[in-house]
């Protein structure tokens, strides 16, 4: 009897801590002479990134700068402070980019900081960091499943222009991130070019990268098919499914397009998904929908939290699924994340045909950063030489 009550306590408390919600105070004690008339945001995973929310402005209090965020769940959250732009974010003293601020949240907490510099003080005329071999296809390539136009880059790998031969496409997710710090939405890019460039002059696989931007707002529904409610501590919304029509666009309108344009070898063992974050989510997918089509997919950091029901499907599909995949998540991300992400592995796994290769990064967090440190890994084990056999990256 006594172990029943022990173990109906313990539950209890287990559901207490999942339901229980906590309020965060940010201090910021100290900030640069320049800009004090200036308001102060912080931006985070709890309210989208949004660098100049109103509800997450601070106060004076005190001589200091004060932020109050109600309602948090117990995770890790990351975040950082701007003057209400990413182009006004803060940096170090020397005008360099700082890394997010990170926090366990599991009580009420306070936490203090300074603001040693602002990234826009030190800003330089801005130099496109994008290799000669990356080109924008179109600015407004048009999208008939959803009525919406997006920008479209195009990767050639060297030499491209100077033979016949035909190449493997990767589809990415994410376009303005991958390629240039410029367009980059948070001043940090993927370097897929720089990284192939190396790679191929090497004597390694080369392969056409096409980028697709995101639609900004219309992201976290392009990347999803399935309805997601995003919650934080003021407010609540519900983002429609489009992730289908999205897919259908990269499959039925560009990959077409793409193949008439230019030299590709269309099969499925030569054509590439990935992403990070909800991009990694819709990657993955995209190889459970039409894994006749996308035999290879690179899943960083995937949303999963975003889509549960992506467990059932993967169950429900995993027999037909003789792909690649590629999982990477980082240790520093939010709570669920790597434990998320390896649970629809090991699905995965357990249901199909699969070549399954997981990479955790315990210093890993959710950035540009991270996923740039992994490309090199992920795209060297997709262009193995031959399906089975790894090829390792020469150091």
């Amino acid at each position: 009897m006594r172990s029943k009550i022990y173990i109906l306590l313990l539950l209890l408390c287990i559901a207490f801590n999942a339901a229980a919600q906590f309020t965060l105070q940010i201090e910021i004690t100290a900030t640069p002479s320049a800009h004090k008339q200036d308001g102060v945001f912080v931006a985070g995973s709890f309210n989208k990134w949004n660098p100049g929310d109103s509800m997450y402005r601070f106060h004076n209090e005190n001589g200091k700068l004060v932020a109050i965020i109600k309602g948090l769940a117990a995770d890790t959250y990351r975040f950082k402070f701007t003057r209400g732009s990413w182009q006004k974010v803060q940096s170090t003293n020397t005008g360099k980019d700082v890394d997010n601020q990170l926090l366990q949240l599991s009580a009420d907490t306070t936490v203090s900081y300074t603001i040693d510099g602002w990234l826009d003080d030190y800003a330089l005329p801005q130099k496109h960091q994008a290799s000669t071999n990356v080109h924008v296809l179109d600015t407004a390539f048009f999208i008939p499943q959803l009525n919406r136009i997006r920008r479209i880059w195009i990767y050639l790998p060297h030499g491209y222009n100077q033979t016949k031969k035909h190449y493997p496409v990767m589809y990415l997710q994410d376009g303005q991130n991958l390629f240039d710090e410029v367009t980059s939405a948070y001043g940090e890019e993927w370097g897929v070019d720089e990284c192939l460039d190396s790679i191929i002059a090497k004597g390694k696989q080369g392969c056409i990268v096409v980028g697709i931007d995101n639609g900004a707002d219309t992201r976290m529904s392009e990347y999803n098919p399935y309805e997601f409610t995003w919650k934080d501590s003021t407010q609540s919304k519900t983002f429609l499914p489009e992730g289908n029509a999205y897919l259908d666009f990269l499959t039925q309108t560009l990959k077409p397009f793409i193949d008439k344009k230019y030299r590709t070898l269309t099969a499925k063992e030569n054509t590439i998904i990935a992403g990070a974050s909800m991009g990694g989510l819709i990657a993955y997918y995209a190889a459970l929908k039409y894994p006749e089509v996308y035999g290879k997919a690179g899943v960083f950091s995937p949303a999963f939290w975003t889509a549960p029901e992506i467990k059932q499907l993967t169950d429900s599909v995993g027999k037909k699924v003789s792909s690649k995949f590629f999982f990477y998540c980082g240790g520093k991300e939010s709570e669920n994340m790597v434990e998320d992400m390896n649970e629809v592995a090991e699905k995965l796994g357990g249901n199909s045909h699969a070549m399954i290769y997981t990479a955790i990064d315990t210093e890993g967090r959710h950035d540009e950063k991270a996923w740039r440190k992994w490309f090199a890994d992920f795209y060297v084990w997709m262009m193995a030489d031959g399906y089975n056999n790894v090829i390792k990256l020469e150091q």
